[in-house]
């Protein structure tokens, strides 16, 4: 390894069945998978020159034999929805006789989870990298890197090897601006993560990963993966003139999207100079309409404003809101599922990301549980076989709620808002009130040309195969071209949402329902063994 090194860098599978696993709307995209793992490729930019590094996304590809008898050590890694299947990969790829080393989210949150790998990289591996490296070239193939969280520089951080990935598998590419997140919420591990100071990259670097991305023919839909884009607010308003001018320089190649808090909605030139960036689309975890709940679980920031005013507030700046809300808190009463069924209408958010609360290692949340004796002994050990699917793997510890009730709670809402006329009228809604840029006639028409193969393929499957969908999609699209025709690929982006969110959650509720008659037939007294989200899909 003194000179050179095959490295071959696995990405592990993710639950196949969730909220962001698109399935059966990337087939009708022409891909395999929602988003390109830039962790790895982020990675893959920071050995020698010399080394030479293989990809292998087990999402997207199968893992060929011959590729690990190329290897001479094995990278893989990634989110706690991952680790089953990394724990597969650590044992094929040992008893191919190579060294594992295995970094990420998951192992730095539970390296004791992670410990049969030969190489654990804990935190962020920039600073660790070179040393990493003599160690390689000494022929040590066993040992731990840890780097103190929170002080990586990310504006040494190199241009991700965008070189690596398989354009076709793919729906959009990712890139990040920023690491961490000022805020505390207690089930968060972001900022037990990367801390609550945003660390961000400079325009210098984002403009060469752009244009990265552009001279490899990337076009359309780029994703910006912060956990809170707006989490310092300077640096990003200082970031996005330069965005725009390269936008505008280039016509327009990329549509935006990103995550980021509900305070976006109070600073009006923000929002005016993403909606000038083309940003499209913006994640907010939303969580609880109970101010109660809200606070008791430090998430103050959306007590201080209006839900549904904040959301229409972003509407209007061009971007539509996809939201997180969890079920499953202390603070919770009886009727939470009406209090967010109404927040989710008022707000007219069709995308509502509906999860059980989780107690993720190393968070606040978790340390109260176990101060208070409610947290599960084994609390990261799935026993239904949805690990990382918060939608069904949650409540890992004991709920002050009846878990039956809470149960019954998700359940409720999941149907009701998903129910098709329900969602499309929401959606309906949202688009109508879509302010979306003006681009021009010319970028309208390129960009409806380079997608009109994929409209055809989603209106040809929806109205031969989806009779639930047929009627409201229509007749959502034929208003919407008259009304605000700008808006219009927002109606293909919902349509594709429910193609896959209708199945799967009325999956997510006959779950959730069995466990609720487990419960009853056991009279309430022990939780019972229920067919997990796996099982149901394998079965369905």
């Amino acid at each position: 390894m003194a000179d050179s090194c095959n490295v071959l860098m696995i990405y592990p599978k993710f639950n196949p069945r969730s909220f962001w696993s698109y399935d059966g709307a990337c087939e009708l995209l022409g891909a395999k998978y929602p988003a390109a793992p830039l962790g790895m490729i982020t990675l893959a930019a920071m050995p020698p020159k010399s080394w030479d590094i293989h990809l292998v996304n087990r999402n997207t590809e199968e893992l060929d034999p011959t590729d690990l008898d190329w290897a001479d050590m094995v990278m893989t890694g990634g989110m706690l929805a991952q680790r089953p299947d990394c724990m597969r990969v650590i044992e094929l790829a040992q008893n191919s006789g190579k060294p594992v080393i295995i970094g990420g989210p998951d192992v730095t949150s539970s390296p004791q989870a992670c410990e049969i790998a030969d190489i654990l990289v804990l935190g962020e591996v920039e600073n660790i990298i070179d040393e990493f490296i003599a160690a390689c070239r000494r022929g040590e193939r066993n040992g731990l890197f840890e780097m103190p969280r929170y002080q990586v520089d990310v504006t040494k951080t190199p241009i991700p090897r965008f070189d690596l990935l398989k354009k076709s598998h793919y729906i959009y590419p990712t890139v990040q601006f920023s690491r961490g997140c000022p805020f505390m919420c207690e089930f968060c591990d972001i900022i037990e993560l990367y801390g609550r100071v945003p660390r961000t990259k400079t325009p210098e670097q984002m403009l060469a990963e752009l244009d990265r991305l552009y001279e490899l023919g990337w076009r359309g839909h780029l994703d910006f993966v912060d956990d809170n884009l707006i989490g310092n607010k300077k640096a990003v308003k200082a970031f996005l003139p330069h965005l725009i001018e390269w936008q505008k320089k280039h016509k327009y190649p990329f549509m935006l999207s990103t995550e980021a808090s509900l305070n976006l909605a109070d600073d009006l030139q923000l929002l005016n100079l993403m909606k000038e960036a083309n940003f499209f689309a913006v994640f907010v975890g939303i969580e609880s309409a109970d101010e109660e709940t809200l606070v008791h679980t430090q998430k103050k920031q959306n007590t201080r404003r209006s839900i549904p005013a904040s959301v229409h507030r972003i509407y209007e700046a061009g971007m539509f809101v996809a939201a997180g809300f969890i079920v499953g808190f202390d603070t919770e009463r009886s009727g939470v599922a009406n209090s967010l069924i109404r927040c989710i209408e008022d707000s007219h958010i069709p995308i509502a990301n509906v999860s059980l609360l989780y107690a993720l290692a190393g968070t606040q949340l978790t340390r109260r549980l176990e101060r208070e004796q409610r947290l599960r002994p084994d609390y990261e050990v799935d026993r239904r076989g949805n690990a990382g699917d918060f939608a069904l793997a949650g409540l890992n510890f004991e709920s002050k709620r009846p878990r039956r009730d809470i149960l019954s709670d998700f359940a409720a809402v999941l149907t009701t808002i998903y129910e098709p006329k329900t969602y499309f009228a929401r959606a309906r809604r949202m688009v109508l009130s879509l302010n979306r840029i003006n681009l021009g006639v010319a970028i309208q028409l390129r960009d409806s040309w380079l997608e009109l193969d994929k409209f055809i393929r989603i209106m040809w499957h929806i109205s031969r195969h989806r009779p639930e969908m047929r009627g409201h999609v229509w007749r959502l699209l034929g208003e919407c071209m008259i009304r605000n025709p700008r808006a219009v690929r927002a109606v293909m982006t919902m349509s594709l949402f429910y193609l896959f969110l209708g199945p799967l959650t009325r999956m997510i509720v006959e779950v959730a329902e069995a466990e609720i008659t487990e419960i009853d037939t056991a009279g309430g007294a022990a939780e019972p063994a229920i067919p997990s989200l796996a099982l149901a899909a394998a079965a369905a």
